[in-house]
C-alpha cells in the first residue's frame, strides 16, 4: 500500500478533492446559516399563528354561545363562525410552508455532509488498542487477510485513517469504528461490493463489518429501515438498501424503491400479499 507521506508535493488528485471539499464546506455553511435563519424566522410566525388562533378560538365560543341562546339570529352566527373557520385554515398555510422550507435546508445539510463523506469506509468491530498509532496498516493487513486479489489489482491508497469519535470513552463496551478515507470513490465502491460478496469479513479471525459512512441523519433513516429490511429478506424480496437511504426490493418481477415509509405504506395497500407481510411493522 503506497501511503501520502510527502505534503509537499500534492498530486492533482490531492489538490482537487481540498478544491472540492473546501467548496462543500462554504456551502454547509451557508446552508447552515440559512438554516439559522429560517429557524428564527419560523418562530416568529409561529407565535404569531399560536396567538391568532387562541383568539380565533376565544372568538368562536364566544359565537357558539351565541348561537344556542334562542333570541339570537342563527344564520347569521353560522356565517361568522364559517368565516372563522377559513379564517384558521389561512393561518396553518405559513406554518405548513415553513415546515417544508425548513425539511429542504435540512435535507440539503444532511446531502453536503454524506458528499464529505463519500469516499469512506467505515470499519466496525476491530478491538480498541489494536495497532493505533499505525491504523493505515491496519487497513492493509485487513484487505490482505479478506481480498488478497484486491490488494494486487488495485493501486491503494489512504489520504486519511482514524478512529472515531477522536476520544475515547471509558464507559463505551463497544469499540469505535474506524474511518478510512479513499482518495477515489470507486475504490471504496469495488471494496465494498466485494466484502458484500464475501458476506464474512476478519481482522485476524475476528468478525468484522466494513460499510459505507454517512451524516447521523442518514444513519437513522437507514436504520429506520432494518425491520423491513429483514422481514422481505426472508420472504426473498431481494431487498437493498440504497444510497442515502432508499430501500429497493423485487416484487412480481419489478424492482420497486421508496424513500419513505409513507410512501410504501401507500403501494401496499394495492399489494394484498405484501401489506399482510409487513401490517404489523409498518
Amino acid at each position: 500500500m503506497r501511503r501520502q507521506r510527502n505534503r509537499t508535493k500534492l498530486s492533482k488528485e490531492d489538490i482537487e478533492f481540498r478544491t472540492t471539499l473546501l467548496r462543500s464546506l462554504k456551502n454547509c455553511l451557508e446552508a447552515a446559516d440559512k438554516l439559522n435563519e429560517i429557524y428564527k424566522k419560523t418562530n416568529e410566525t409561529l407565535d404569531v399563528i399560536l396567538g391568532n388562533q387562541l383568539e380565533i378560538k376565544h372568538t368562536r365560543t364566544e359565537i357558539t354561545n351565541i348561537i344556542q341562546t334562542p333570541d339570537s339570529r342563527p344564520e347569521e352566527r353560522k356565517n361568522q363562525a364559517n368565516d372563522l373557520k377559513c379564517e384558521e385554515a389561512k393561518n396553518t398555510q405559513p406554518e405548513k410552508q415553513n415546515e417544508k422550507r425548513i425539511q429542504k435546508w435540512e435535507d440539503s445539510v444532511r446531502s453536503l455532509w454524506d458528499s464529505f463523506k463519500r469516499t469512506n469506509i467505515r470499519i466496525i468491530g476491530v478491538p480498541e488498542d489494536e495497532r493505533e498509532q499505525d491504523i493505515e496498516n491496519l487497513f492493509e493487513e485487513i484487505m490482505t487477510e479478506n481480498f488478497p486479489h484486491l490488494v494486487k489489482e488495485m493501486d491503494l491508497q489512504v489520504q486519511e485513517a482514524r478512529r472515531t469519535p477522536n476520544k475515547r470513552n471509558p464507559k463505551r463496551t463497544t469499540p469505535r469504528h474506524i474511518i478510512i478515507k479513499m482518495p477515489r470513490a470507486k475504490d471504496k465502491e469495488r471494496i465494498l461490493k466485494t466484502a458484500r460478496e464475501r458476506n464474512s469479513v476478519t481482522y485476524k479471525g475476528i468478525p468484522i463489518r466494513l460499510s459505507a459512512d454517512f451524516s447521523t441523519e442518514t444513519l437513522q433513516a437507514r436504520r429506520e429501515w432494518q425491520e423491513i429490511f429483514k422481514v422481505m429478506n426472508t420472504k426473498n424480496l431481494q431487498p437493498r438498501l440504497l444510497n442515502p437511504a432508499k430501500l429497493s426490493f423485487r416484487i412480481e418481477g419489478q424492482i420497486k424503491s421508496f424513500t419513505d415509509k409513507e410512501k410504501l405504506k401507500e403501494f401496499i395497500t394495492t399489494k394484498p400479499g405484501l401489506y399482510e407481510m409487513l401490517k404489523g411493522i409498518l
